[in-house]
């Protein structure tokens, strides 16, 4: 049997799935929350969520729901590994403790391979739990779909589209002695970064040492062209994947789920993985996914890949002294590679219906509330911004004052090109062992093709010759 995995193999299954729901589901007009959540007025649901500013924003609007249907709703925020563990461990043992959890894209495939993910057609195909006016096609399509469905099944809708940028300091790019010296030294115009090999130019170009001069002035400290994440872990190796080797044209499994981790792509990858280290500050080794927004805001870095939640609690009055500094873009690309296969990390992200609820109905209610165009300007309302799961979102963004243009366009591309992680029950183990052998590499301890072949014996090992969710 063929999987229906990634975008284009959910896309036809889903639009057939509309057509036969449309002729059955009530229309826009007559759907009632508080008539449908009648038969559960009374009910306690309890949903884990992900502390960030984005979740304690619609933390503030969740009671809305509990006003509008006697549904009462506990939301519990904790911090990334413990929504993981904690919540995982309960999906895991069916014991009910949350009715909903936030899932990354990265634990799907664990998850569906436990069988601990409720799914919800029956819910969307019931008039009575099912809002017609929802507009799933208004979310932004390429994330929801990778995540939200597998083979014939739905999973939920999408509640957070975190996804990487590119982030660097306008000022420099911007100066008038930097950008002749730049012209001298490569051939073209300095500017943000639109290509890898312009992201790796300016790299080398802004790394100075301390005394050295930066738009004219002696530097008090070193400088460096670039920061990234290098933490072995899963975030600094999806930046590496999703925003390096996937615009080389590899990846680490092919289509079929069979490693691929020892292609050309993968060694020129890893050299240039390994080049952009040179170009970073000494302690890339031990930066986390919090330490490169930091280093970005105290101004010791030119340009950075990072995620956009991120930007927008540094890129505000009073977070940092370089605000208004700052300049945005699509994470880079490799100018010859094929277009359709451009790439950007990302984390879409969506809270499920966990097998142990018993209040499964009540909670889908809550879900797709969420999930409205209302509740999503509510909370971008709420927040001054934020990253959009709904295209109409857009918008309304561009028209709030305070909101940084230049940020909203790069997002808006870069969740164009983000699809969810690939559905493999032990992901995990994938990671640990890639993330130490990507890491090597930027150190230089480990050559590029000794890690490809690294990389390749340890997914075929872990793998076989499928690494998918079968």
């Amino acid at each position: 049997m063929r999987i229906l995995s990634g975008f284009h193999g959910v896309a036809m299954a889903t639009t057939m799935f509309s057509v036969l729901l449309g002729a059955s589901a009530l229309s826009a007009e007559e759907f009632s929350y508080a008539e449908a959540a009648k038969p559960y007025a009374g009910t306690t649901i309890t949903v884990l969520d992900e502390v960030t500013p984005l979740q304690e924003t619609l933390a503030t609007i969740v009671p809305e729901f509990s006003k509008e249907t006697g549904i009462t709703v506990q939301y519990e925020l904790l911090s990334h590994l413990d929504v993981i563990n904690k919540g995982q461990a309960d999906m895991l043992s069916r014991g009910g403790a949350y009715d909903a959890v936030m899932l990354h894209g990265a634990q799907m495939g664990p998850m569906l391979d436990a069988e601990a993910i409720r799914p919800i057609d029956d819910f969307v195909a019931d008039p009575k739990l099912s809002n017609a006016g929802l507009d799933t096609d208004d979310l932004i399509q390429r994330p929801f779909r990778s995540l939200a469905f597998f083979k014939d099944k739905q999973y939920g809708f999408i509640n957070w589209n975190y996804n990487m940028v590119y982030w660097a300091r306008a000022d420099l790019l911007g100066n008038e002695i930097e950008k002749a010296a730049f012209k001298e030294k490569y051939g073209y115009d300095l500017g943000p970064a639109q290509t890898l090999k312009q992201l790796r130019d300016i790299s080398e170009f802004f790394t100075r040492k301390r005394g050295e001069k930066l738009m004219g002035e002696p530097l008090a400290e070193d400088f460096y062209g670039v920061v990234l994440e290098g933490i072995k872990g899963a975030n600094s190796l999806w930046l590496y994947i999703g925003n390096i080797l996937r615009n080389y044209g590899g990846d680490i499994i092919d289509a079929d789920g069979k490693p691929s981790f020892n292609t050309p792509e993968v060694v020129d990858s890893l050299a240039y993985w390994a080049e952009l280290w040179k170009f970073s500050p000494p302690g890339t080794a031990e930066y986390s996914i919090i330490d490169v927004p930091t280093v970005m805001s105290n101004g010791i870095a030119a340009q950075t890949m990072a995620f956009s939640d991120f930007v927008l609690g540094v890129d505000k009055p009073g977070a940092s002294p370089l605000h208004g500094s700052f300049v945005y873009g699509a994470p880079p690309v490799k100018e010859d590679v094929d277009p359709s296969r451009y790439s950007a990390d990302g984390e879409p992200s969506m809270i499920v219906i966990t097998q142990g609820s018993k209040n499964a109905e009540a909670t889908f209610l809550f879900l797709q509330w969420l999930t409205e165009k209302k509740q999503q300007s509510a909370l971008l309302k709420a927040g001054n911004g934020g990253v959009p799961i709904r295209e109409s979102s857009w918008a309304e963004l561009k028209s709030m004052d305070g909101v940084n243009s230049s940020l909203m366009d790069a997002m808006k591309v870069s969740l164009g090109r983000v699809e969810s992680k690939p559905l493999m029950p032990n992901y995990y183990q994938v990671i640990d062992a890639l993330a130490e052998i990507v890491q090597q590499v930027g150190l230089g301890t480990v050559s590029p093709q000794e890690g490809a072949a690294q990389g390749q014996a340890a997914l075929e090992r872990l793998c076989g010759d499928n690494c998918l969710l079968k």
